[in-house]
């Protein structure tokens, strides 16, 4: 069978409600491309770069909403406004009646949204498409799926195809679309005053994602996860928000670590190598108070085999019920952050996957210029001066060296949290030592709440988050961080994420600070050194009798020590409040900030729909208790 090339051929194809069948039939000008080398051509314009301008009529006048610049090692995609070079937090909507704790259209605007939503399909009805099916979640578990794009903005379909992965109608046949991706970028203007607004319109059987900006964030790449987590809540499963990596010793003794938290608690992090100075040796921290460094000297490291990168899908058709969760990845590319890359050789492996790639690929607020090179370290200006702190490059999954594409079993589930600085003149929840192994019960509360604070770079903060950040306080992104991504209930998604932990059994459990321990700027060093002590020690295993509970009980315990190739890790990056600089004063105010936060958050879920296990948990903690009664619920597997 040949790849369709009409209107016609497309709804030969696929089953459609025939307003959308309506939008294919009368478009002008309909294309299908045939390979990911067809598309790449169509992202840069008519004229085929070097730049284009991606604009639309906006009442009588032209809005250009990106600039598309062709380079040696891709495409370029740099927006006008700051605001749309990250994903604006508050930007879901939901359209239709199912149960849902976001925001809906109707409670927002004060109309439904089916007026809109028709007016959106005569829009796209006028104007020449680029139409690409994909599979939401990936090649090889995912659900048959179409979008629907402005061929001016062929960047954002290649966006999508690139993260989900290249299929064709011919390799898909038949099908009813799972879901249906729209793209109608004026609407940001004529409707919603300039907003990043993604409309969600569910069925049983179809979810529709209306994205209103060309900004890809929230809707090529995190509107899917928003379709997977509504699939698998019907289904009773999840989609996690995670990385994971296998993690090989120089004895060849494989681990398997995935990574949680909220947006930017350290998952890319996860999957890279560890950083180190000129002269070999690691900077563990540095003392900021004293401005002291830290160092410790690391011999052979651990190797890296990044299994998943941001979506982790944990479908029951992988699962081997052995008391372990296995997970495969959601995507077939990755929509990497690269704020952390500000230097020639920071990570050699990426940069030369990024600068020299098999094939063309397409970054996002990089200084990309005509046919040169677009280096990951050249970041994009803000109007204030200042790097933009969201460059991202979107990089097949296939182009990563070492990349497991199999499904593989978890040993041990860590959770990354951004902590601030703590002293004694300036108290604050940075309290967290270098890790902590909880019981499943403390894994499920931390999950609930997610916390987000100091100085997140994934997302645009809103005005009310901005001001309890500045003021050291904490924004939850929970329920297991794919929160913000969910369309669903919170108690619906505490209780899938409950299950899960009690169905796998066989797993430990960390906390992992990064940022900051005490009075120490640690960046992400105390995660991959973490990563490279539970490895050593044979899937993350630690005996009861080299943990003790942490002063704050939600911490779970702390190791007695932790020694890395003979090296003692300081005892006070275990227990922060013996740094001279913070005492157990200000760790105990930090302990109290934290304590406050999390019951002001969990009271929500007290509802009847709520799991009896999961009430047992929450009252345990609003009622203050110790880690041993965490224990008590749900056993420590050591």
């Amino acid at each position: 069978m040949s790849s369709p090339t009409t209107a016609a051929d497309i709804l030969g194809r696929l089953t459609l409600a025939p307003e959308v069948a309506e939008v294919l039939s009368s478009s002008p000008r309909l294309v299908v491309p045939t390979s990911r080398a067809e598309l790449y051509a169509l992202a840069l314009g008519p004229d085929g770069g070097p730049t284009f301008e991606v604009t639309y009529d906006v009442n009588g006048s032209p809005v250009t909403e990106a600039v598309v610049t062709r380079c040696k090692n891709g495409v370029a995609v740099n927006y006008p406004e700051d605001y749309m070079r990250r994903r604006d937090p508050d930007c879901m909507r939901i359209a239709d009646d199912l149960p849902t704790d976001k925001p809906r259209y109707a409670d927002v605007y004060g109309a439904p949204f089916e007026p809109v939503r028709r007016e959106t399909l005569a829009w796209l009805g006028t104007q020449e498409l680029v139409v690409v099916p994909f599979k939401a979640g990936g090649p090889d578990h995912g659900y048959p799926s179409l979008a629907i794009v402005p061929l001016n903005a062929a960047f954002f379909a290649l966006t999508l195809v690139d993260l989900q992965g290249w299929v064709t109608f011919d390799e898909i046949g038949p099908f009813t679309p799972r879901s249906i991706l729209y793209l109608a970028p004026p609407f940001r203007q004529t409707h919603f005053e300039g907003r990043q607004v993604v409309v969600h319109n569910r069925t049983k059987t179809l979810h529709e994602v209306f994205a209103y900006n060309v900004y890809p964030g929230p809707s090529a790449k995190k509107g899917v996860f928003s379709v997977l987590l509504d699939i698998g809540q019907q289904e009773s499963w999840l989609t996690l928000h995670a990385s994971s990596v296998r993690v090989t010793t120089p004895y060849e003794n494989d681990t398997v670590i995935m990574h949680e938290g909220a947006s930017g608690g350290g998952k890319s992090e996860m999957c890279q190598e560890i950083r180190r100075e000129d002269d070999g040796r690691i900077l563990v921290g540095v003392n900021v108070v004293r401005d002291e460094p830290y160092h410790i000297t690391l011999g052979e490291v651990c190797s890296l085999s990044p299994v998943t990168d941001d979506m982790t899908l944990c479908h029951p058709s992988v699962q081997r019920n052995r008391g372990r969760l296995v997970v495969t990845d959601a995507e077939a590319g990755w929509f990497v952050r690269v704020d952390g890359l500000t230097e020639y050789g920071a990570d050699p492996a990426f940069e030369r996957a990024v600068i020299n790639p098999p094939e063309p690929l397409l970054f996002l607020s990089l200084n990309g210029q005509p046919d040169s090179t677009c280096l990951p370290w050249d970041h994009t200006l803000d109007s204030n001066g200042k790097p933009c702190p969201n460059p991202r490059v979107v990089i097949p999954r296939r182009f990563i060296r070492h990349v497991v594409s199999e499904p593989r079993e978890v040993d041990v589930r860590t959770f990354g949290v951004r902590m601030p600085l703590c002293t004694k003149e300036n108290p604050t929840y940075g309290i967290m030592g270098m890790f902590h192994v909880i019981p499943p019960s403390l894994a499920w509360l931390w999950r609930l709440i997610a916390p987000r604070g100091d100085k997140n770079p994934s997302i645009g903060e809103s005005k009310s988050d901005k001001a309890k950040i500045a003021k050291g306080g904490l924004v939850s992104e929970g329920v297991g961080s794919f929160w913000p991504f969910s369309t669903g209930t919170k108690v619906g998604g505490a209780n899938l994420a409950l299950d899960q932990i009690v169905a796998h059994n066989r797993t430990r459990y960390v906390l992992v600070p990064n940022q900051h321990i005490g009075a120490y700027k640690v960046g992400f060093a105390a995660e991959w050194l973490t990563r490279e002590y539970l490895a050593r020690r044979g899937g993350g295993r630690i005996y009861r009798d080299q943990l003790v509970p942490a002063r704050c009980a939600l911490f779970g315990y702390r190791p007695t020590e932790i020694k890395l190739d003979g090296q003692q890790i300081r005892p006070t990056l275990l227990q922060p409040e013996y740094q001279e600089q913070v005492g157990v004063a200000a760790y105990d105010a930090g302990a109290s900030i934290l304590t406050d936060f999390f019951k002001s958050e969990l009271v929500q879920y007290l509802t009847p729909d709520l799991d009896p296990l999961g009430r047992s948990i929450i009252e345990a903690c609003l009622a203050d208790a110790d880690v041993e009664e965490y224990d008590r619920l749900t056993p420590l597997y050591v």
